[in-house]
């Protein structure tokens, strides 16, 4: 027999390969049932690890579940993981007063509102996880579950092997048995719930009519944006030439120059020539409406709000720069390109006693997006 040949003989199984220093295998359960893989060994490992499990304890390998340790570990764990959930409940807390009490009406306030809500609202979801954690590693049993498939349509005895093992996974779950970490755990949650309701209130109330109507009134002057000065038909008087115009008493009123805000532009004689037209019963522009080719449109796009800020002197023509739609000044604002579906309204114009630009009147038409007719 050469040195290369070996005897022959039954084969010696290999052991399982393990990292030393780290745990034996669990027992694997077929529903409520633990099976012994790997012989007698395995089969007393099972036991064990079942009488642990019934035990309520966490598996500590190498110690019986009524070990002084094994129930200190159960106790330690127990108290971080209800600290984690009180915790959580804390910063929810602090993220519903964060949200409440701090004011978003300037560059500062937003930032430190921002830095408070993404702060309280992290530490409270990072507290929850951080528990829940510590609460499957330590707490729970070491087991894995095997579910076979089967039919959709379960027999009697399946349903009550089905029950029978939810309630073996409750038990797993410690949730019923320490009513410490079940309480802090709801009391974590509770803020997350009520968050919610509390966001809901930026929806504010419907809009109802509002939307048609801007704080334009028949002799508020208009002023020159940036200046805040009331304009004369005379101080502008260069044909080609657009400024930007907004509401006296509404300067510094950023929700109402949302809507409020048009421009004047300044027309050769002969050049404007907006039709009388109607929508239904409703004026939408007229020459009478304008003041020694003066004429004013609101500033906002009908497609989706931006700024119509841009002007082309040769063309008259008005260009949104968000999506390009174009309107023809010098008819009406009327829509010659782009996805703007109406044309600009048109502010009606007039000269008070003094010779000052001022209102006549509302828009007949509401201003912005389309959308908010319907509002």
């Amino acid at each position: 027999m050469s040195d290369m040949e070996q005897p022959e003989g039954p084969e010696v199984p290999a052991a399982p390969h393990r990292v030393i220093g780290t745990p034996p295998p669990a027992p694997r359960l077929l529903g409520s049932t633990a099976v012994a893989e790997q012989g007698d060994a395995a089969g007393a490992a099972g036991e064990a690890g079942e009488e642990e499990e019934e035990a309520g304890v966490p598996v500590l390998h190498g110690l019986p579940p009524d070990d002084p340790r094994v129930i200190l570990h159960a106790k330690r764990a127990e108290r971080i993981v209800a600290a984690c959930f009180t915790f959580a409940f804390i910063a929810g807390c602090g993220f519903i007063a964060a949200y409440v009490g701090l004011g978003v009406h300037t560059v500062d306030k937003t930032l430190r509102s921002n830095l408070a809500l993404g702060t309280s609202l992290a530490l409270a979801l990072l507290s929850l996880g951080l528990g829940a954690l510590i609460w499957v590693r330590h707490l729970m049993p070491d087991a894995e579950i095997v579910e076979e498939r089967h039919d959709l349509r379960s027999d009697e005895k399946d349903r009550q092997e089905f029950e029978a093992t939810f309630k073996q996974g409750t038990e797993y779950s410690q949730f019923v048995k320490r009513p410490l970490v079940r309480r802090t755990l709801m009391l974590g949650t509770l803020p997350l719930i009520a968050a919610p309701i509390v966001l809901l209130r930026d929806l504010g109330p419907l809009p109802g009519t509002s939307l048609r109507h801007t704080v334009w009134s028949p002799g508020r002057r208009l002023l020159v944006y940036g200046t805040n000065q009331p304009v004369t038909p005379a101080q502008f008087n260069s044909p080609g030439s657009m400024i930007t115009i907004v509401p006296e008493g509404y300067t510094d009123d950023l929700d109402a120059l949302a809507k409020a805000t048009v421009i004047l532009i300044k027309f050769r004689p002969g050049e404007l020539q907006i039709p009388t037209s109607y929508a239904g019963s409703t004026l939408i522009g007229t020459m009478n409406w304008t003041v020694d080719n003066i004429v004013a449109y609101s500033k906002i796009c009908t497609h989706v709000g931006c700024p119509v800020a841009l002007y082309e002197e040769t063309t008259h023509h008005i260009l949104c720069p968000c999506h390009q739609s174009t309107f023809d000044a010098a008819t009406g604002a009327t829509v010659i390109f782009g996805p703007a579906p109406r044309p600009l309204p048109q502010l009606p114009m007039t000269v008070d006693s003094s010779g000052y630009l001022v209102a006549r009147s509302d828009f007949t038409q509401p201003v912005g997006p389309s959308f908010w007719e319907r509002g």
